[in-house]
């Protein structure tokens, strides 16, 4: 695949302590296009500092409808979709050049960081992530996104980085915004149209606990110390706040 062919699109919104590592691992692209939503540190100046990014701005009201204005400015034949917490190194951008382009979209598997320090595992799933711009187009599901890709789906051999930089705090304020649109989405369907995980987590009481143990054993994250610990709490607290939404709806009925 000639990588000209390819326009990387980043969401952004305050990502200061992820951003220059992100774009950096994109040089090799002719043009790189953020969706801004109005951040209010660094973000800009540091995007402004490599000359093929082109920042458009939109107030945010879901990240699907933030891809979808993305992939609607876009005029290149392929989309890389990245997260600004993503690390794509050379080796990704090899395998992106050696890609015979038979199928629609590409799909990647993930690496999980803390902080520069890299987990054995990960409950982070793999995500469609490249992708023919005309055959594509973004969905909601819950506080994220999925994208709906017309036609065969291959896979990447290359993992990508995630490792999010941001304080812990910032982190905690959005765990509540994005239970809320979890629970939303829980609501709206009964049991036979969830996946094993969403019926656990409707089930209140046990998704917070079963993932303590899943995370620190089944996956042996308890083997990569306090980084694995980290990313443990991170992960129940974050079935916790769900459970806790979840429990008040049930009560206030």
């Amino acid at each position: 695949m000639d990588l000209s062919q390819i326009t990387p699109l980043v969401l952004t919104f305050n990502e200061e302590p992820n951003l220059q590592e992100t774009l950096t691992g994109l040089t090799w692209a002719s043009q790189i296009l953020i969706v801004d939503s109005g951040s209010s540190d660094d973000t800009l100046r540091i995007a402004g500092a490599f000359p093929q990014v082109k920042v458009v701005h939109r107030n945010f009201d879901h990240f699907a409808s933030q891809c979808n204005y993305g992939l609607s400015l876009i005029q290149t034949p392929w989309v890389l979709s990245l997260d600004a917490d993503y690390r794509c190194d050379q080796e990704f951008a090899n395998e992106l050049a050696s890609l015979d382009c038979t199928c629609a979209g590409y799909k990647a598997s993930f690496r999980y960081g803390i902080f520069g320090r890299a987990l054995r595992s990960t409950l982070y799933p793999p995500r469609t992530v490249l992708y023919r711009t005309a055959l594509a187009s973004y969905e909601v599901d819950g506080h994220a996104h999925r994208v709906k890709v017309n036609g065969e789906i291959g896979k990447l051999c290359t993992p990508i980085l995630h490792d999010d930089y941001k304080s812990i705090s910032l982190w905690l304020q959005s765990q509540v915004r994005y239970a809320e649109r979890e629970a939303e989405k829980l609501s709206l369907k009964d049991g036979a149209d969830l996946g094993w995980k969403d019926r656990i987590r409707k089930g209140i009481l046990f998704a917070p606990v079963l993932t303590l143990f899943y995370c620190l054993f089944a996956k042996r994250l308890i083997l990569d110390g306090w980084p694995g610990i980290f990313y443990t709490m991170q992960r129940v607290f974050a079935e916790l706040t769900l459970s806790l939404v979840l429990l008040e709806r049930k009560l206030r009925k």
